[in-house]
């Protein structure tokens, strides 16, 4: 096995105990070449899902993924609610509604193919004031133009027998979403990755992107290989293409090719409250409100996990860091990039309210139970301790709009020729992460004629 020095191998079942259903460390061979065709960067789900719908279209060419951390789905794949979507809220034709449906559908089959355990518990999204059930009704006609399946309106009886302890006029009732623990399913895509070949290789953080002018020493490929790709610690990888998976850092991993300063990604972050172990009998599926087309964010919901729990949440804040999942983390350089940026400065102005909720709500409890209280009267301060957070990359233009759509771009140049930048793949990513790794391979596929 051929090694840059300073690189290290990852070992994908080390990351569930030493077992990824039944994988086992030495069946992986990592960096086996020091070139390879095609660099995915990025080790979450969406680049592990791309990696390994590429791999399974063009078996003949060689493949690596690079990951900055040194495991894999560290970051939004590993702090996610866990939640199965079923394509409801998006806009019919959208190509954000057509991968949640697809998405959702090719990831239960997968769930069964690879034994990975999950609930379809359904979801319930509830009106608790007269005025929001006409935007309930909208909502229902808009998932059945998406083709979810199983969609239906419920009165509050039903409700009532569906969500015993939950309380609201009317409801739509999901019955296709469910939970699952999304970095088990990243690591079980990194897992069919190396089973069919490919590389991984954790601990290589990208700092720069380069045109190879001439060829290795003793090489008879000539610039087989036009790319270089730097690493923090002076390593690095020669390939022929580079896509790259970002998530946080999609903006600034673009911007290191050349490629334009828009959109960019600002941090927010969603802190949640986890119900008490007592008290779980308050919740049996998904619990959600119905999303008021004044605010940027969804708003608090019950979401029950695989293990058991019960999350309560979350609010929706800047984050001071990207990766800044407690309260207290702060990076001076996320911080000031995101305060000086219009796009943050207007979408602040346009929620000015908003925001201030949000964030009292994410330092007074109490505050945020009272949200919840709407849907379960019974909860109490008392039901509930302070739980884990999660940080979304939020790609927002400089008008303040939130982005909604993908976005890819390559720049221009000899750079951007051999470059596929992923800058933003919405929520709900993790549900349309194999639907979203077909068109990656495709835009892949036309972009480089492979």
């Amino acid at each position: 096995m051929v090694m840059v020095a300073g690189a290290r191998s990852v070992c994908v079942a080390s990351l569930l105990g030493g077992r990824l259903n039944g994988f086992r460390v030495d069946h992986v061979v990592r960096r086996r070449f020091s070139s390879y065709d095609v660099a995915i960067v990025g080790g979450g789900i969406v680049g592990l899902a791309s990696a390994r719908e590429l791999i399974q279209r063009f078996p003949k060419l060689t493949f690596i993924v690079l990951e900055k951390e040194k495991e894999l789905a560290f970051h939004q794949s590993g702090h996610n609610s866990g939640v199965i979507h079923s394509g409801i809220y998006y806009t019919p034709g959208s190509l954000k509604a057509k991968l949640c449906v697809r998405g959702a559908e090719l990831s239960y089959a997968y769930f069964e193919k690879k034994g990975i355990p999950y609930k379809r518990c359904g979801k319930l999204i509830v009106a608790v004031e007269q005025e929001e059930i006409v935007r309930l009704k909208a909502l229902f006609k808009r998932g059945q133009q998406n083709n979810v399946q199983g969609l239906r309106l419920i009165d509050a009886k039903e409700i009532q027998e569906r969500e015993p302890y939950c309380r609201g006029l009317m409801a739509l009732d999901s019955p296709n979403t469910g939970i699952v623990d999304w970095r088990e399913v990243a690591l079980s895509y990194a897992k069919d990755f190396c089973e069919m070949g490919g590389n991984i290789e954790t601990q290589f953080e990208v700092t720069g992107f380069q045109s190879t002018k001439e060829s290795p020493e003793g090489s008879r490929d000539g610039l087989k290989y036009p790319m270089t790709i730097k690493s923090l610690k002076k390593t690095a990888v020669r390939c022929r293409y580079v896509v790259t998976c970002g998530g946080l850092y999609s903006d600034r991993l673009s911007q290191k090719s050349g490629c334009r300063y828009e959109p960019r990604i600002v941090p927010f972050r969603g802190d949640y409250l986890v119900l008490k172990p007592e008290k779980r009998y308050l919740v049996k599926g998904n619990i959600y409100p119905v999303p008021n087309p004044n605010f940027p964010f969804l708003g608090v919901h019950f979401t029950p996990r695989m293990n058991g729990s019960i999350w309560l949440g979350p609010n929706a804040v800047l984050a001071f860091k990207r990766e800044g999942y407690n309260v207290h983390d702060f990076d001076l350089h996320d911080f000031t990039e995101a305060i000086s940026y219009s796009g943050v400065q207007k979408l602040a102005l346009k929620h000015v309210a908003f925001g201030i909720n949000e964030m009292y709500r994410g330092l007074v409890i109490s505050a945020q139970v009272k949200q919840l209280q709407r849907y379960i009267p019974e909860l109490t301060v008392n039901d509930v301790m302070r739980g884990p957070s999660g940080v979304r990359a939020q790609a927002l233009d400089k008008d303040g709009n939130l982005v909604d759509d993908f976005v890819f771009d390559g720049g221009s140049g000899s750079i951007g020729s051999h470059v596929l930048h992923v800058r933003n793949a919405p929520s709900p990513a993790a549900t349309s992460s194999l639907a979203i790794g077909e068109i990656i391979a495709d835009e892949v596929e036309k972009k480089f004629n492979l």
